[in-house]
């Protein structure tokens, strides 16, 4: 493992704790690491800083030199350097560190400015707490509550500005809850690469708005409602919807392509209502796209799968299990695995072991679509890697499964266990499929499902735990965030009952206890259990895959290996 390069450090004192922080460090950061909270606003880690908001004014000094020696110049009443305070406040979000920084945020000096910002603040905010769909999460609330007066000395009547305002077909705005923060305008211009957004008039009166004839519709425009610290910018497919505080939280990954940006969905009751993305340094910073926070809606989708069927007749699962049995025994030999890019790890190492029981031939399908160079890659299947890494495949996938069409055609394979693919969209026509004994195991359904001998209906990413391996071969877990629709399984059960139908050993079927099977087959993952996976992930050694030509381009933190081409010889 190549050692990290340990950033240039420097001491500063914040509220009189001594620290050594990186230099360039600003001072917000500085200050979280010795757990003091300077209150800002349009302050964002991400973003540039604009210092507009002024909330996290702070009192700056610095040790005192004598100009004409440069000595240190001393404090006789205690014995120490002095430090010279500068005697305005300063914005901490715009001042980074630098040896000997002493900073104080906690002063009759700062209270006061922090008070007078909240105070100008709320001046013009309407008293929409009670419907507002910030509640519960508003950093204004918050900061009022904290460094606000307590009181208001305001009278005159409120500005009005626009309400319900469609700033796209993600995005609502109420203008008059905007504090003009411009966090939305510069990720929008920043990020996204997508300059809509900005202010327009003047004071008191500004106001939020696109630029005429455009709208805020690129595919991370819900960004914007996630950065919001106020109530201006919302979901317009959640507005309404629920209150934060009844919602369970539960750590997920995007898996709507190999980036696999971490997440996390919003669920009360077995229902999720939203998904957000969480903060991965490494993967995904602090951002998801718009496309994977709607995934979530096929957890309830009308063609979900829901009862075990033999030959299109409800079956019970046992039944089921031992009809498979059957189909093994009495076609030894002549059976083939199409694994999924889209099953998790687990699930991938099971099939594995179903094809050895089954000296089974294994497949897998490609997905590949246009990636956009931030957190959506061209792999559209979130772990293709994991199956490299369990050892499901050996090489890349392709599009279609030519050389499964040209087994069938041969009477070399009479039936087929697919993991949810749907084998006509992958290239194989209906005369082969009328060739063949099919077993599905899938969620939705598909063309596959209607005409299946066997289908086991399984979960979708949300009513399970399990991990992927995205694009930087990161190895990341996600938890179960709903319970299963009811008639569906697990898909671990049935690929474990699966095994053991073809005289395989017996497997765990919790995810937990699977891993020590896991473990000890799989030599990459010999050290790695389920329970102490890190929230943000585990690199494994991608060197043994080096060669292979991976679909992706760069992405936010991604960037394909460079050929290596050989020297011409002297």
């Amino acid at each position: 493992m190549i050692a990290t390069a340990k950033p240039d450090l420097v001491t500063v004192n914040i509220d009189g704790k001594e620290i050594a922080v990186p230099k360039g460090t600003n001072v917000i950061e500085a200050a979280r690491l010795v757990n003091v909270d300077v209150p800002h606003y349009c302050y964002h880690p991400k973003l540039t800083i604009v210092g507009n908001c002024r909330m996290c004014l702070i009192e700056m000094g610095m040790p005192a030199v004598d100009p004409a020696t440069k000595a240190p110049v001393m404090d006789p009443a205690t014995g120490k350097q002095k430090i010279n305070w500068i005697p305005r406040p300063q914005i901490g979000c715009g001042t980074n560190v630098s040896p000997g920084l002493h900073v104080r945020t906690t002063t009759p000096m700062v209270k006061d400015a922090r008070e007078g910002v909240m105070e100008f603040l709320l001046i013009n905010h309407p008293l929409d707490c009670p419907i507002c769909d910030q509640a519960g999460e508003c950093k204004l609330q918050e900061q009022a509550t904290g460094y606000g007066r307590g009181y208001s000395r305001f009278i005159e009547d409120k500005n009005v500005k626009p309400k319900r305002t469609q700033l796209g077909p993600r995005v609502t705005l109420d203008d008059e809850r905007c504090i003009l923060c411009s966090r939305c305008i510069r990720f929008s211009k920043e990020i996204a690469k997508d300059d809509v957004l900005g202010f327009v008039d003047r004071g008191s009166y500004s106001t939020l708005t696109c630029f005429p004839g455009k709208k805020l519709e690129n595919n991370y425009s819900l960004n914007t409602v996630d950065i919001c610290p106020v109530g201006a910018l919302t979901s317009t497919d959640f507005r309404f919807k629920m209150r934060v505080w009844f919602l369970k939280q539960t750590n997920a990954i995007d898996p709507e392509s190999s980036v696999g940006a971490n997440t996390v969905v919003w669920s009360r009751e077995g229902t999720i209502y939203r998904i957000t993305p969480r903060r991965n340094e490494e993967v995904n910073d602090t951002w998801m796209a718009d496309s994977g926070r709607v995934l979530f809606k096929a957890v309830q989708a009308p063609d979900r799968l829901s009862a075990v069927k033999i030959n299109g007749t409800d079956s019970a699962f046992d039944i089921a299990i031992n009809a498979a049995a059957e189909l093994f025994k009495a076609n030894a030999g002549a059976i083939a695995v199409v694994g999924s890019g889209r099953s998790t790890v687990e699930e991938q190492f099971l099939a594995k072991q179903l094809a050895t029981a089954l000296k089974a031939s294994t497949h897998l399908v490609s997905r590949v679509g246009e990636g956009d160079k931030l957190l959506v890659s061209a792999d559209r299947n979130p772990n293709v890697r994991g199956a490299l890494v369990t050892g499901l495949i050996s090489t890349l996938p392709g599009a279609k499964l030519v050389d499964l069409g040209a087994q069938i055609d041969a009477g070399k394979i009479k039936v087929v266990v697919t993991l949810g693919e749907d084998l006509a969209a992958a290239g194989l026509n209906a005369g082969q499929l009328a060739k063949i004994s099919l077993i599905v195991l899938g969620t939705h359904a598909n063309s596959m499902a209607g005409g299946a001998t066997i289908v086991f209906p399984t979960l979708t990413a949300f009513e399970k735990s399990g991990t992927f391996v995205n694009q930087q071969f990161r190895l990341q877990k996600f938890l179960k965030a709903v319970p299963p629709l009811a008639g569906a399984t697990d898909d671990l059960i049935v690929l474990a009952k699966l095994v053991g139908a073809a005289g395989g050993a017996t497997l765990p079927t919790d995810v937990y206890a699977l891993w020590k099977s896991i473990a000890a087959a799989v030599p990459a993952l010999a050290t790695t259990t389920f329970a102490n996976l890190p929230e943000t992930g585990q690199l494994l050694d991608a060197t043994p895959f080096s060669a292979l030509p991976f679909v992706e381009g760069e992405t936010l933190h991604y960037k394909p290996a460079q050929p290596v081409v050989a020297a011409a010889n002297a």
